[in-house]
This record gives C-alpha cells, sequence and structure tokens, in this order.
C-alpha cells in the first residue's frame, strides 16, 4: 500500500479502484462483513447508496489514492461527474524537488536577513531620534529592548500557531505586522511610542527566525540539515552587520537630521515590503500534516461531489480496510488481520480520509500552555539546556552590543565604524563557508561508521577518530566548535585591548565568527540529543539569547565609560573564555550526562527504536 504517488494527482496507483453508480438495494456494512466467507472475492455489481455507512481511513503521503476509471456518461440530469481534482501540491515537502526547495531556502534567509537588519539599524541614529524626541540616548536604546522582547515571548504562540494552521498563513500575518509597525516607527513622534512599536516590529519578526528552523526541518532530513542550517546562520549575522552599516550611510549622506532616522525606517519598510510579497508569491506551505488535512479534505469534497451525482463507492483491498477508523457514530469495518485469505480480496467501501495527527492534536490552549511551561522546566531541570543556554545568551550579548559600542566609540565618524561592520558582514560568509565544509568532513568515508564490509584504510589517525571521535555521536556537532568558538574570547581582546582602528574590525569580526560557530553548535547539539523535545529546548535557549541580548546594549555606555575600554572588553573576553569550556566538557563527557537526563535518554531510546 505504501507507494509514492504518481503524477501527484491521485489518478494512478498500485491498487484498482471503481466507481459505481447507486441504483439497485444496499448492503449494510455489518451484514456484509459477517455473511462474507473468507477467501470469498465480494461481488463487483454490489451498489451502495446514501444510507450505505461510511468507512474512515488514515491517509498518509504513501497512501495509494483510488483510481476512477473514466466517467464518460452524465447522470440522470444531464450532468458531468467531476474528475479527480490536482493533488501535486500535497506531496511530502521531504520529497520536493531541489528548485522548490532552494526557493524556499532564500526566501526563509532573506526573511532572516532582514530580521537582523532590523535589529542592528536601530541603533547608529540613536543620538538623532533622541534630540528629537527630547529624551537620552539610553532611552531610545530601550527601543533594541522591546524590540529582543518581542523576540523572546511572541514564537511561544507563534511556533505552536504554525504546527496546527501552517507556516503560510503565520509567515504573510507576522510578515504584514513586521512592515506594518516599520512604517509606524518612521513616523512615531515621541519615544514612549517609538518603544512600543518597536516590541511589535520584534513580534512580527520574530516568525521569521522562531519558524524557519521548523520550515527547514519540514525540508530536510536531519543527515541533510547542517548546510541549510549554516546558510540560515549565516544570514542572520550578515544582516546584523548589514543593518547598522546601511544606517550608518544615510546618516553620513543626509546628515544628523529627523530625515536620517526616518529614511533608516522607510529603507526597511520597502526592503520587508518586497519580502512580503516575494512570500505571498512564492512561499510554500512546508508543514506536512497541515498540507496532509488539505489534501483529506480535498479528497472528501470530490467524493461527497461524486454521490451528488450518483457516484458511490470505492473498490478497496482489505489489507486497507483493515486500517479503518470510524467514530462512535459510524461503522467500521471489522476484519481479522490475522486472517490472510482476505487481504487479497476487493471491498466496495463508502470511504472518507482522516489524519492521524489532528486526532491526537491537543487544543491549541493547551499546545501554547505547554511551550510555555516545558522550555523553561527543561532550562532549570537540565545542565546541557542550562549551559547551552548561557553561552548562547552570553554571545548573542555580545553581538547586541556592538550595535551600540560602535557608535560609542567612534561617534558619527563613518569611516571607522563601517570597518567593524563590514568586517562583520565578511566574517558571517566565511564563517557559513567553513561551517559547510566542516560537515562535509564528518560525512568523510573514513570517518563515518560504514557498512560491515567496507574496507578502512591503515591510517592510524582515522582509527583513533572512530574509536574516540565518532562521527555518529551528537557530540560531533562540537568537534570544530572547540575550536571556531575560541574566536569569540580571542576577538574580543584584539577588539577592545588594541589601539588600531583596523585591529578592531578585524577582532569584532573573528568574534562575530565565533558568535556564528556557538549559535551553529547550539541549534545541532541541542536538536540531535533531545529529538522530539528539540523544539522546547531550542526555545529555551532562544528566550535567554534574546532577553540577555537585550539588555546588552543599556548597559554597554555605563559599562565601557566606567571600566574603560580596555577593562571592559577584558571583563567580556574573560567570561567568554570561561564559557567555551561547555563544548570541551560536553566532548569528553557528552555520552556520560546525556545517560543521566531525563529527557535525551528516553528520546534517544524512542529515536533509536523506530
Amino acid at each position: 500500500m505504501a507507494a509514492e504517488e504518481k503524477g501527484g494527482s491521485g489518478s494512478q496507483g498500485r491498487e484498482d479502484f471503481d466507481i459505481v453508480r447507486s441504483g439497485g438495494p444496499s448492503r449494510d456494512e455489518a451484514d456484509l462483513s459477517s455473511s462474507e466467507k473468507p477467501g470469498t472475492e465480494q461481488s463487483e455489481t454490489t451498489t451502495l447508496d446514501s444510507n450505505t455507512p461510511i468507512t474512515y481511513l488514515y491517509l498518509t503521503f504513501d497512501t495509494d489514492l483510488p483510481s476512477p476509471p473514466m466517467i464518460q456518461q452524465p447522470d440522470l440530469d444531464g450532468r458531468q461527474p467531476p474528475l479527480c481534482p490536482d493533488l501535486a501540491t500535497y506531496t511530502s515537502p521531504l520529497t520536493w524537488g531541489p528548485t522548490h526547495k532552494s526557493i524556499m531556502l532564500i526566501l526563509s534567509c532573506l526573511a532572516t536577513f532582514l530580521t537582523a537588519f532590523t535589529a542592528g539599524a536601530y541603533a547608529p541614529p540613536a543620538n538623532i531620534m533622541a534630540n528629537d524626541f527630547g529624551t537620552s540616548r539610553l532611552v531610545v536604546l530601550v527601543g533594541i529592548t522591546t524590540f529582543c522582547m518581542g523576540f523572546a515571548f511572541a514564537p511561544m504562540a507563534l511556533a505552536p500557531m504554525s504546527e496546527i494552521w501552517g507556516r503560510y498563513p503565520i509567515f504573510i500575518i507576522a510578515g504584514t505586522v513586521f512592515a506594518i509597525f516599520q512604517a509606524v516607527c518612521s513616523v512615531m513622534p515621541d519615544a514612549a511610542g517609538m518603544l512600543v512599536s518597536r516590541f511589535l516590529v520584534g513580534t512580527g519578526g520574530s516568525v521569521f527566525s522562531a519558524v524557519v528552523g521548523g520550515v527547514l526541518a519540514d525540508l530536510w532530513e536531519k543527515e541533510e540539515r547542517n548546510t541549510p542550517m549554516a546558510l540560515f546562520s549565516g544570514a542572520v549575522l550578515a544582516g546584523t552587520g548589514a543593518g547598522p552599516l546601511v544606517s550608518a550611510a544615510l546618516i553620513e549622506t543626509v546628515g544628523s537630521n529627523n530625515r536620517a532616522w526616518k529614511w533608516s525606517f522607510w529603507v526597511q519598510v520597502i526592503l520587508d515590503a518586497g519580502l512580503l510579497l516575494a512570500l505571498v508569491l512564492f512561499f510554500r506551505e512546508s508543514r506536512a500534516s497541515v498540507l496532509l488535512s488539505k489534501k483529506a479534505k480535498k479528497l472528501n469534497k470530490w467524493y461527497e461531489e461524486l454521490e451528488t451525482h450518483g457516484v458511490y463507492g470505492l473498490s478497496i483491498s482489505s489489507e486497507l480496510a483493515i486500517l479503518a477508523s470510524a467514530t462512535s457514530s459510524q461503522t467500521t469495518i471489522t476484519l481479522n488481520p490475522n486472517d490472510r485469505s482476505n487481504t487479497s480480496t476487493s471491498r466496495l467501501r463508502r470511504i472518507r480520509w482522516l489524519v492521524k495527527e489532528d486526532e491526537q492534536r491537543a487544543s491549541l490552549g493547551q499546545i501554547v500552555l505547554t511551550s510555555i511551561r516545558r522550555p523553561f522546566y527543561l532550562l532549570l531541570t537540565e545542565p546541557v539546556v542550562f549551559c547551552f543556554s548561557l553561552w548562547a545568551a552570553f554571545s548573542w550579548g555580545v553581538l547586541y552590543l556592538s550595535f551600540s559600542v560602535v557608535p560609542f566609540l567612534y561617534g558619527a565618524n563613518f569611516s571607522m565604524s563601517s570597518r567593524v561592520y563590514v568586517a562583520m558582514m565578511i566574517a558571517s560568509a566565511v564563517a557559513t563557508i567553513v561551517g559547510i565544509f566542516q560537515e562535509h568532513l564528518l560525512k568523510h568515508s573514513q570517518w563515518k561508521k560504514q557498512e560491515e564490509g567496507f574496507q578502512y584504510s591503515n591510517s592510524r589517525f582515522w582509527a583513533f577518530m572512530r574509536r574516540r571521535f565518532p562521527a555518529e555521536a551528537p557530540e560531533a556537532r562540537l568537534y570544530f566548535t572547540c575550536i571556531t568558538a575560541l574566536l569569540l574570547p580571542v576577538g574580543l581582546f584584539i577588539a577592545f585591548l588594541t589601539t588600531g582602528g583596523y585591529s578592531k574590525a578585524i577582532g569584532l569580526g573573528l568574534a562575530t565568527w565565533g558568535i556564528y560557530s556557538v549559535y551553529l553548535a547550539t541549534f545541532n547539539y541541542l536538536a540531535d540529543t533531545y529529538h522530539i523535545y528539540a523544539s522546547s529546548a531550542l526555545a529555551a535557549q532562544s528566550f535567554c539569547r534574546n532577553v540577555l541580548g537585550g539588555c546588552f546594549p543599556l548597559i554597554t555606555s555605563i559599562m565601557f565609560t566606567n571600566l574603560g575600554t580596555k577593562g571592559a572588553g577584558a571583563m567580556l573576553g574573560g567570561i567568554a573564555t570561561g564559557l567555551t569550556v561547555i563544548p570541551w566538557v560536553l566532548l569528553f563527557y557528552g555520552e556520560r550526562i546525556r545517560a543521566k537526563s531525563t529527557f535525551a535518554n528516553i528520546t534517544e531510546k524512542r529515536y533509536l527504536a523506530y
């Protein structure tokens, strides 16, 4: 029964399904199953009508659908029965072609890029906005904090909604909110309104960060997901450099007046409107259960239309009928699964399709409540989640600190500040390329576990790597991170303990590379370790990351004024150095730690069982 649909329309399949017209006496389902002898072929002349009970079957992407004959003759009223609807858009996202997947990946990366662009573009004109609003720069920078608060809290509801209603409507609705409140920010006359608007901008933009990970999971299997995830992570960090660069360039071009900060928002409105239009036109629904539900509804509607034309019943095999499921108000076909003689017979049934995920899913309120409670429970009870959340949160805090520290250090000197932003963008691109290359190294034939009979080389190095650092272990996600994450403290020391303008740019560029490594390792390791609870573990670190990231810009001025550039840089570099112990500890003790974890241990057993 499990076979890929041919042509995508459901009109082809290995099983022959016949549609017959009503017109004779009907037989009750219970009588049918009790009166037929095992091994006896059911008569194909049996007719059904509207009084015949409906059989409910579960639909999957591998289910062979009924293949109706060409219905040429009209019914008694002269109406032509409808043909099978086009089901080409309801195939499994995992089987989509490379072109469709590439379009989805480009749109997802572009959306993430513009979200990060928005986060970074706010800081350079902060002084001008403060003068315009008659307040301090610190008050204006709270807009970064409120933006991050929207990012931290909104996904708790948006992510579950995207799983029930689909990715597409959530993307479009949130994207509309994102673009509209960018425009509202550009005409806001006071600081209070700006802070509220920035919260709503963050709420709308958060979907492009929180749900994009789900889209990538929809499209690629775990083994193929690193490259899309690496590109997605690179787009995040590239946007954080591009946003302040463009915003600072506008200030340099327009001058220090209110048009500078207004145009900073209007440029984003134009870009966001273009993104929204692209999403409307080219983004496709990728949530598998939502696609199946739509497919089931379309098929059921077609069956109902056929019955209005007097066309009742489809001939299904007994093997398929065994999987029948019905509500308490309907009759279920009960067949003996151990009776092999029935599997070759064909039975005429009125059928409707159900999707198992729809029946097993809890209510939206319960799902949202779980999505709020479980991340915090994991954060407080799972050492791995806590440590990675702390590490990712500090790294994100350093990234957001750069938004406000560069204008603080260089003021309106566009030449100096632009070097830093360009260095951040270059570092993001290099880190992405290296991240993809590292993943390909893990797939090296001498490193991976091969099938029995494969002849490994005599290399002692590869034998040692296979024995001590297996490529299949979740800790494999950390092998390279143990080295590249050191670039974060090294970059901070170079940026703030040296005096040259170029050295500061290089230092913050290296720090960005280190942040990228932390971000990618956190996502991949938590996903591989917690499996079915991965979304909750990732939500915990995302919450911590955005909360701390939103707080860092507020303390930047205070910290660098009181401690000085070298003192603040030394403190940040020291903390970053201490946190780089985390992947090393997991590298050597990760298996032991996971064995003691309730969530990681149970889910791993379930994962292996399947």
